[in-house]
């Protein structure tokens, strides 16, 4: 079986590298584009051409969840 990597980029999307058959939510095939062998999926939501990342993450400042999670902590009052 070929080999997949997954990379969660900071601040960004999910790096998906090898050999991968992506399917939506009624188990339909999302095509990939033809010759690509590295695809970046949106964790964002903001995406115009979900499920793939279109770099708006940048302009949206999007953060990953432990950086969320680590402000929120910060800015959380004490009980």
């Amino acid at each position: 079986m070929p080999e997949v990597t997954i990379q969660v980029r900071k601040n960004g999307p999910y790096r998906i590298q090898g050999e991968i058959t992506l399917i939506d939510h009624d188990g339909n095939p999302i095509p990939i584009p033809e010759g690509k062998t590295v695809i970046s999926l949106c964790r964002c939501g903001a995406s115009v051409t979900k499920p793939f990342c279109d770099g708006t993450h940048s302009r949206i400042g999007f953060k990953g969840a432990e950086e969320a999670a680590a402000e929120f902590d910060v800015t959380r009052p004490s009980p």
